[in-house]
C-alpha cells in the first residue's frame, strides 16, 4: 500500500495525485497562494513563549471556564431534579 507523499501516513491514496485529500487541499492552497502559506502557518501557529500564554489567557481559559460554569449548572440543576 502506499503512503500520501507529504503527510507519510494515510492510507487514503488517489490515483490522480501522490498526496491523500487534505494533503492535496495543502498542496492546492500553495501552488495558488506560495510562500504566503508558510508565513501564514508561522504566524498562526508557531508561537513563543509569551504568545502561547497570551492565548491562553485571551481564549483557551475563557472557553475552559464557560464550559466548567455550564458543567456546573448541569450537576446542580440534576440534583435538584432528583430531589
Amino acid at each position: 500500500m502506499w503512503d500520501c507523499s507529504l503527510c507519510l501516513n494515510s492510507d487514503e491514496y488517489l490515483l490522480t495525485s501522490r498526496f491523500c485529500s487534505k494533503c492535496k487541499r495543502i498542496k492546492h492552497l500553495l501552488s495558488i497562494y506560495g510562500d504566503d502559506v508558510y508565513l501564514t502557518l508561522e504566524e498562526v501557529l508557531v508561537r513563543n513563549s509569551n504568545q502561547q500564554k497570551n492565548k491562553i489567557e485571551t481564549t483557551i481559559k475563557p472557553k475552559i471556564e464557560r464550559t466548567l460554569r455550564s458543567k456546573d449548572k448541569e450537576i446542580i440543576k440534576e440534583i435538584k431534579d432528583n430531589k
